[in-house]
Formats: C-alpha cells, structure tokens, sequence
C-alpha cells in the first residue's frame, strides 16, 4: 500500500527564507557559509557556490602574521590549543623521603630531584653561544656571526691566543647551527 503525503502537512509548514549572497552585486541564493576572519572564524559570510569557491581560493589564514607568529600557531594547533606540561609536572614538585637513596641516585643527597637537568646539547650551547633563540632565519645567524666574528678576532686583539680560541668556538657553533636556521 502506498503512502500518501498529507498535502495540509507541506502547506501549514513555513518556508525558510532563503539567505541574499554577501557578494556586493550579486542576486544568488547565500547557501554556503565562510569565515569572516581568523579572529572571528565563528562569524561568517554567506554566499553563492560562485563566490564562495572564489572567497575560499583567496583565503590565508596566516594573512598579517609574521614567522613566529605562524611558528607560534603551529605549535599550538600540534596540540589543538590545549596547554601542555612535560611528563611528570606533577610528581616532580612532591619531595619523596629516601633515607637509603635510591630513587635519587646522588650518593652525597646534596641535590634535589628539582635541581638535576639534563646538560644542554651542543645545539643549545651553540645557540646560547650566539645568543639565538628557536625558531631563528639564516639571516638573523649570519648577522649574529658576523658581529662576533668582529668582536672576537684575533687580529682585533693583537694576535691573543684566547681571542683565536673563542673564533674557533664561534665558527664551530656557526657550523652546527646553519643547518638548524630556517630559510
């Protein structure tokens, strides 16, 4: 047996009101929906098929920014906008009792858990040498290099032995850290 629709059902119904295209001069029905910027990317235009693909074509979200402004987005849509800690924040501040040290692994106990780091790497010690931070342009390096290069030559400082020592520690973290820069 068929169904019949109740013709009074579709007729009490309202029509929706059909939305106008955001696009000046355009008359096409507003059916697709299109951030109005990145700040307010839960306000939107509405427009026609046409415009909408051309809006879309257009669209840069990273518009303004500069690089560490988009490294900075980056990293935070890594972890879709939620702050992390390192592992183990929360155990790290409570002080353990180890008479017998063995969670510790300093036979003296003259230092906390708080106070062991890891020793910096040689990238860092680079970088700290050049007093650079990540992320940082070859160009941002190369300026840096060259001011200590100046600074520490030793033919600016008579030909000292030390001075000639500090230019070899300086290109040497030039070497490490070039491949590291971005372009």
């Amino acid at each position: 047996m068929a169904r019949v629709r109740d013709a009074s059902f579709s007729a009490a119904r309202p029509q929706q009101a059909l939305r106008a295209c955001d696009q000046p001069g355009c008359a096409g029905e507003g059916a697709f929906r299109a951030p109005k910027s990145r700040q307010h990317v839960d306000s939107y235009h509405w427009f026609c098929l046409e415009h909408v693909r051309a809006y879309n074509a257009a669209w840069n979200y990273y518009a303004g920014m500069n690089e560490r402004e988009i490294e900075y987005e980056l990293r935070r849509d890594t972890v879709w906008q939620r702050p992390t800690w390192p592992l183990g924040w929360r155990t790290a501040q409570r002080d353990l009792r180890d008479p017998f040290d063995i969670l510790d692994g300093d036979p003296q106990g003259s230092r906390s858990r708080r106070d062991r780091r890891p020793p910096p790497s040689p990238e860092d010690q680079a970088a700290e040498l050049f007093e650079l931070r990540a992320p940082f342009t070859l160009a941002e390096l190369k300026r840096r290099y060259k001011t200590l290069v100046k600074q520490h030559h030793p033919d600016a400082h008579g030909g000292d032995k030390d001075a000639e020592e500090r230019l070899k520690a300086i290109n040497q973290a030039f070497a490490l850290l070039k491949p590291r820069a971005t372009t």
